[in-house]
């Protein structure tokens, strides 16, 4: 378990403001909310998370909080110290500590915002901040506007253009430094050691939900903070849901079980799809199944470099599979007309992967100017191809019902290639057996 001292942390939300700002006209302000913790039930909250790009540019996880940036100053709005309330919620940083704490310069009560900020972005004629909080940011903006053209005989200048700050803030996101890489192999190998306690255990278990709290556990263990997003795990024929969570029905030991699940380490998000037989050994109908999503995720991760056109991976990804459907007598027809009809998405109907990294499903442009940019070092994709069998396909011979197979590893992009972060898994259908044995309830 590593744990990540303060100062690393703030260093590392320094170094990010100061390449933000180098990307911003002279005049421009930067506005970032924090987010609000929301109501669960009665006076119960849901687990507070920082936005993405608030953590990226404070490293700072309080709810309630704005930072002002800009090139002559960071200020940050907060909450103020209060001794009943961290009694029962938990410590504040508080306006006192905050400057030294987070290396801003002036920070204040977060009750003050709309009363200061105007001051704040005087003469700053640019403001950027995300589009995505336009609601939260409406009437702040007037007011800020309206107090700057108040004053516009004193020589203020009132803000007259605003930009979206994700086009900006998203794509050096997408680049990772090596801090960040750093952190997401971290989370991927604790991801990696859920999914493998989920492995050891399914034998034993009953039920998803037991299988969950395996996987889970194993996260923990690792020393992750928490799930980088809603656990699927997904029997038989939930794996044919694409976005399966509820997890609440009991496992069959002769079906396959679908467990798409990731850690989170310092904000920074695990990403992995393992499909294993409950029982511990593939029917040869699920190993066809299988080893065809296997040899289409090992033959896209080997595409991985630099200038490969990030679509290339998913028309591979099309053309392998439909080869393979069409060997095992799913599909028939001739391979470039089916591919050309793309008949495999009957079966295989999302795509090969995403961008990974504060966010699960990162942010990033898939395209530059309307045409599919190419991979660069720093990136980190998802290789994660699938074939779901359901029993629903009334066409299908009944050997291929119910089996849903999706294998996704991280990837990052590297200056000569790739380098696959959540490695370590047995993958193979040999692999899975031989690793699942070791754990069978007779000890076979």
């Amino acid at each position: 378990m590593t744990l990540t001292d303060q100062n690393t942390f703030q260093n590392y939300a320094l170094n990010n403001r100061h390449r933000l700002l180098d990307h911003l006209p002279d005049d421009a302000c930067v506005l970032v909310m924090s987010g609000e913790e929301t109501i669960r039930n009665l006076d119960v909250d849901y687990p507070f998370r920082a936005q993405s790009d608030f953590f990226y540019l404070t490293a700072f996880t309080e709810p309630d909080s704005v930072l002002v940036l800009s090139k002559q100053q960071y200020v940050i709005f907060l909450r103020e110290k209060d001794a009943e309330k961290e009694t029962w919620q938990g410590r504040r940083v508080g306006t006192d500590a905050a400057p030294e704490a987070l290396k801003v310069d002036r920070a204040f009560e977060v009750d003050l915002l709309e009363e200061l900020l105007p001051e704040l972005v005087e003469n700053s004629t640019n403001l950027f901040f995300s589009f995505t909080q336009l609601a939260q940011w409406s009437d702040v903006l007037q007011q800020i506007v309206s107090a700057a053209k108040a004053k516009s005989r004193q020589g203020v200048e009132a803000p007259h253009s605003f930009h979206d700050l994700d086009r900006v803030l998203h794509e050096l996101r997408l680049i990772k430094q090596p801090l960040e890489i750093e952190w997401m192999r971290q989370a991927a190998q604790m991801s990696v050691a859920g999914h493998k306690s989920a492995m050891q255990a399914v034998q034993k278990l009953k039920t998803e939900r037991q299988l969950q709290g395996a996987l889970e556990n194993g996260f923990w263990q690792a020393g992750a903070y928490r799930e980088a997003f809603n656990s699927i795990c997904a029997g038989g024929e939930n794996a044919c849901i694409l976005h399966y969570t509820e997890n609440n029905q009991r496992l069959n030991a002769t079906e396959l079980v679908l467990v798409d699940a990731g850690a989170e380490y310092n904000f920074y998000a695990g990403d992995i799809t393992t499909t294993f037989p409950i029982g511990g050994r593939f029917t040869e109908a699920q190993a066809q199944i299988y080893s065809l999503v296997l040899k289409a995720q090992k033959t896209v991760i080997e595409m991985v470099q630099p200038g490969v056109l990030y679509h290339e991976l998913h028309e591979k990804t099309v053309r392998v599979l439909t080869e393979g459907l069409l060997e095992l007598g799913i599909l028939q027809g001739d391979l470039e007309t089916l591919i050309e009809e793309k008949a495999c998405f009957t079966y295989f109907m999302h795509g090969t992967g995403h961008w990974l990294g504060m966010d699960v499903h990162d942010v990033g442009a898939y395209k530059v100017e309307k045409a599919w940019r190419p991979l660069e070092p720093g990136m980190v994709i998802t290789v994660e191809p699938g074939l779901y069998l359901s029993e629903q396909m009334a066409d299908l011979d009944q050997k291929w019902h119910s089996i849903g197979v999706r294998i996704e590893d991280d990837v990052l992009v590297t200056e000569t290639g790739y380098e696959v972060l959540t490695h370590g898994l047995p993958r193979t259908v040999q692999e899975i057996e031989a690793y699942m044995a070791e754990f069978a309830e007779d000890g076979e």
